[in-house]
């Protein structure tokens, strides 16, 4: 039988989790998919173990970063559609299985989003799809609540690559992911992307996933991730917004800005975001914007309602948080 996906599976100094997530895919309902390792250069015996075990892998001779990584893997797939899958995470066995039958609904849907619960707290989500805002605020949908909630499916924003499905003929169409990001936002701006050209990113919960997160930065926030964070940002804007809703999106993404800065000057990250942000002016103009279509002029529209509701929809999560608040949807 043609496989129909093929897992791409991006490493850099991943050893640790190679095993329980192998392990996992072993025991896939599923097992109609090719695998691909994409290894960053990694230095941690990764390479020995993945050579030793004869898993397909590709070495690069230095860390391209996530976008990097994956886009090697994507261009060198064969199938109908590619997941990207963290090398921190352990799949159910029937996670395969769902996503496929997902993305094979629709040739609409660019992107299928995975229920990711964290590894070490299963009581709790990870994400159920990624949201933006007019605020220009990315975040995770469900991140820090009840897992026994989110069993409904629904259009996201954005798939979180982290374990995700995606209809691979459609890169052609919108570019791969941006190797400019190196790492952090690249998924909502090729999701971005897409919706522009009319494809949906849709969330499927009976694809679950557990991880551990931040595996390879090493914690929630540091240095390297809130300036990377912070330029990705303006990056993610300038792209993807014509100079029009730009100006008409200026004054919240301002506040947006503004609130973020107070957020890590209280916990002491405020001069790795202002450089992050600099830095994002200053080469903006170096990454691949869309060109603006009077084509796409009702995905434009379409997506600024998005904007508007993601952050209604952003509050709404952290008032859940706040007061504990349980339902499924």
């Amino acid at each position: 039988m043609e496989k129909k996906v093929t897992i791409i599976i991006p490493n850099y100094n991943g050893l640790k989790f190679m095993e329980p997530c192998f392990n996992a895919l072993e025991a896939q309902s599923d097992k109609n998919f090719e695998l691909l390792v994409v290894d960053n250069g990694s230095t941690d015996g990764s390479v020995k173990w993945l050579e030793e075990r004869r898993i397909p892998s590709i070495f690069l001779p230095e860390n391209t970063g996530f976008s990097g990584a994956v886009n090697v893997g994507i261009r060198h797939a064969k199938t109908p559609y590619v997941i990207l899958l963290n090398n921190d995470t352990e799949p159910e066995p029937d996670y395969v299985k769902e996503l496929v039958r997902t993305m094979d609904r629709s040739p609409g849907i660019f992107s299928a989003s995975s229920k990711m619960i964290q590894l070490h707290h299963k009581e709790l989500m990870d994400d159920a799809g990624d949201m933006y805002s007019i605020l220009g605020w990315a975040y995770q949908r469900g991140v820090g609540q009840s897992s026994r909630g989110y069993n409904k499916p629904r259009s996201v924003f954005a798939a979180c690559a982290g374990a995700a499905i995606y209809r691979r003929e459609v890169f052609e169409e919108i570019g791969g992911f941006d190797e400019a990001h190196f790492a952090y936002l690249e998924d909502i701006d090729v999701g971005y992307r897409a919706k522009i050209f009319g494809y949906e990113n849709v969330y499927c919960p009976a694809a679950v996933v557990y991880h551990v997160g931040s595996g390879t930065s090493g914690s929630k926030y540091n240095s390297f991730k809130v300036r990377l964070a912070a330029r990705n940002i303006v990056y993610l804007n300038y792209k993807n917004m014509p100079a029009l809703q730009l100006l008409v999106n200026l004054v919240p993404l301002l506040a947006g800005i503004f609130v973020k800065y107070l957020f890590f000057r209280k916990i002491g990250f405020d001069s790795d975001y202002v450089e992050g942000l600099k830095e994002g002016l200053r080469t903006a103009g170096s990454t691949r914007k869309v060109r603006f279509r009077m084509s796409h002029l009702g995905s434009y529209l379409r997506i600024e309602g998005e904007l508007i509701m993601g952050t209604f929809l952003y509050i709404w999560e952290f008032l859940r948080r706040k007061l504990k608040i349980v339902r499924s949807y």
